[in-house]
């Protein structure tokens, strides 16, 4: 499997892509939510191949990604360095603030030699992506946030949250993924309408494989007062051309708060699919590729009459 240094962590990609003739295509970026990985993106990347050259990873801590830098890992990073600068931020130890993922994938992209590109991102990935395009808005050509948001901070439904999430990371034990129907009921809270078997299963494999630190450490950088503060703001000044897509029963990002977020930038279009939750591209995917080329300008081959 091909794997790349980022930051002095072995990082997991993989390309999907169609054969184009001497055609150069442009890059998708896709980029999960938080305990999951790029493997529930594989159909819509699938789909997409026609037009575009599509990257798949998984971030830090997740899927097959590594969490922290080993030693070995740390001073490959170092001696690959060019400057002070540079080795000294491949050996410090990197945190799991949204801000750091975003570097991430700024590195990922620079270790991959690619400039403009663009970004498909989901759930907790959306708002790194966010993040992304305001830091480096030179690199995006067009941005996809599907299921975010803004929210307001209540320090009491906060509390209770972390409290619950941290039971919850906590107690994974691995057998739980052999235990018969545990993954309708992992993915209950998700979904409205159904996806297969293999898919639910591989958010649960995802889910019980998932790094300690980088699971529990997310989610305390991702609900938190500070980004109900920092959110809002980065919508707010978005210059990246991006379409907002929600899940009419979304109930991890409900899509009211999408709808709130889209209203702070001009740059936003706000699409709600129905009756689907957290997971649209998957719920109904011919709804969601239809919104999603209709955004990119791309044009869809029509059915044929008589």
């Amino acid at each position: 499997m091909p794997y790349i240094n980022v930051r002095g962590v072995e990082h997991y990609y993989e390309w999907v892509k169609k054969p184009s003739g001497s055609l150069v295509k442009p890059v998708m970026v896709f980029i999960h939510g938080w305990a999951g990985s790029a493997r529930y993106w594989q159909n819509t990347a699938n789909a997409l191949s026609e037009q575009f050259d599509c990257l798949l990873y998984d971030m830090r801590g997740f899927g097959r990604s590594g969490g922290k830098p080993t030693i070995a890992e740390a001073s490959e990073a170092v001696a690959e360095s060019e400057s002070p600068q540079e080795e000294s931020q491949a050996i410090r130890e990197l945190t799991y603030e949204l801000e750091e993922y975003a570097d991430d994938l700024a590195a990922l992209l620079d270790g991959l030699h690619l400039q403009g590109v663009y970004i498909n991102a989901h759930s907790m990935g959306a708002s790194v992506a966010t993040l992304f395009f305001n830091r480096y808005p030179e690199r995006v050509e067009r941005g996809i946030l599907t299921c975010s948001g803004v929210f307001e901070y209540d320090e009491k439904s906060f509390s209770a949250f972390h409290k619950f999430g941290g039971y919850v990371v906590k107690f994974r034990p691995k057998w739980l993924s052999k235990i018969p129907f545990v993954d309708r009921m992992f993915m209950a809270r998700f979904l409205h309408s159904s996806i297969p078997h293999s898919e639910r299963q591989a958010f649960l494999e995802d889910f019980l494989e998932a790094d300690y630190d980088a699971a529990l450490g997310t989610i305390f950088t991702s609900v938190s007062k500070a980004q109900s503060e920092v959110m809002p703001q980065e919508f707010a000044k978005l210059t990246v051309p991006t379409l907002l897509v929600a899940g009419e029963y979304d109930k991890i990002i409900p899509a009211e708060m999408g709808r709130q977020a889209a209203a702070l930038s001009d740059k936003v279009e706000f699409v709600m699919i129905r009756n689907t939750a957290h997971f649209p591209m998957l719920e109904d995917a011919p709804t969601y590729l239809q919104t999603v080329q209709k955004f990119l300008r791309i044009n869809t081959p029509q059915p044929q009459v008589g």
